[in-house]
């Protein structure tokens, strides 16, 4: 009897014991860890174990002993693995915070944003200066990312949808550029799917050079459909385009922020002056609603338009009319 009275106190003992030990695991697990800095990234490799994740935080700045944290993730995580990637561990979160983090794959997201009307070096540009990016695009030639992405002999103009997109560190610019075109491809068609039956175009690929051209045009959305009737009017008429954004276009670095009457004058594939119809090539990236305007253009008599100085354009049927209204917004600046 006095056996069996000592077992069930030895037992209750251990049992207390690790009641408590529990307790305080999950205790210490729940409060702040301290940081060396008030945001502190980790990088966690894939097939990592709980104990390299336990030292790479400690290598970061989480001011805890690698071992601590390793004997408090092996108790934690319960059956589940963590994810690799890059963490942001910021002040405030505890041990268990992170360690859900990992075992979710909540990585740190970064974003970069192309934006429409841009070029297609604009939009390299923007790749190059996102934070923690593979630069594996803007080492290369227009002909050889395209090429790169299944695309030879595309022109690269106007092929990327502008967008907000969102990766991970060390991901690739090319990832980015394929999502980006592949996202293109998805609105241009569903865009040629949905153009009027009497849009005087004869492909998707001419939708998106008129998009193109509309989206450098205006950016103010009640005056997209206005101005892409005009050119509907001006390419069933076989009248030239005359629209200066192909023109600088085509000028490429020579263009110092002054269009010339001696450049309207010279004849290049881009020069919409010179030329009936649209340029060989996009000559920005389009969005969505510039998109939608080039196959749905508004039905209007207008064959003209010039800028009035507010972001606005003043629309006329009559070259009579349009030289009016460039003498009173523009002096005789305006064109088209």
């Amino acid at each position: 009897m006095r056996i069996l009275w000592k077992f069930l106190v030895f037992l209750l003992a251990t049992l207390s014991a690790a009641l408590l030990a529990l307790g305080g695991a999950m205790w210490w697990g729940q409060q702040p860890l301290a940081l060396a800095a008030d945001e502190v990234e980790v990088s966690v490799p894939t097939g990592a174990s709980l104990r390299m994740a336990a030292q790479r935080l400690h290598a970061a700045g989480v001011q805890v002993p690698p071992r601590v944290l390793a004997l408090y993730f092996r108790w934690a995580v319960r059956g589940r693995s963590i994810q690799p990637g890059e963490y942001a561990v910021t002040r405030g979160m505890s041990a268990e915070d992170v360690l859900e983090r990992m075992a979710r794959g909540e990585r740190t997201v970064l974003a970069v944003t192309l934006v429409e009307g841009w070029t297609f070096a604009q939009a390299l540009q923007a790749l190059a200066r996102a934070p923690h990016l593979r630069h594996d695009a803007s080492t290369l030639s227009p002909a050889a990312v395209m090429s790169t992405l299944g695309r030879p002999g595309v022109a690269a103009e106007g092929r990327f949808f502008p967008d907000t997109f969102h990766y991970t560190k060390e991901s690739s610019e090319l990832d980015i550029l394929r999502q980006s075109m592949q996202l293109m491809d998805k609105r241009l068609a569903a865009a040629w799917q949905a153009r009027a039956p009497d849009v005087p175009l004869k492909s998707a690929e001419e939708a998106l050079i008129l998009a193109s051209i509309i989206e450098k045009e205006t950016g103010r959305a009640a005056d997209r459909a206005e101005i892409a009737g005009v050119f509907a009017n001006r390419l069933r008429q076989g009248m030239k385009l005359q629209t200066d954004p192909s023109v600088i276009y085509g000028l490429g670095a020579a263009y110092d922020g002054t269009l010339r009457r001696s450049q309207l004058q010279e004849d290049t594939p881009y020069n919409t002056y010179t030329r009936v119809g649209l340029p060989p090539t996009p000559i920005a990236l389009p969005g969505k609603a510039a998109l939608l305007a080039a196959v749905r253009p508004a039905a209007t008599r207008s064959l003209y338009f010039v800028a009035r100085g507010d972001g606005s354009s003043q629309f006329s049927e009559t070259l009579e009319e349009h030289n009016r209204a460039v003498q009173h917004y523009q002096r005789g600046g305006g064109r088209r």
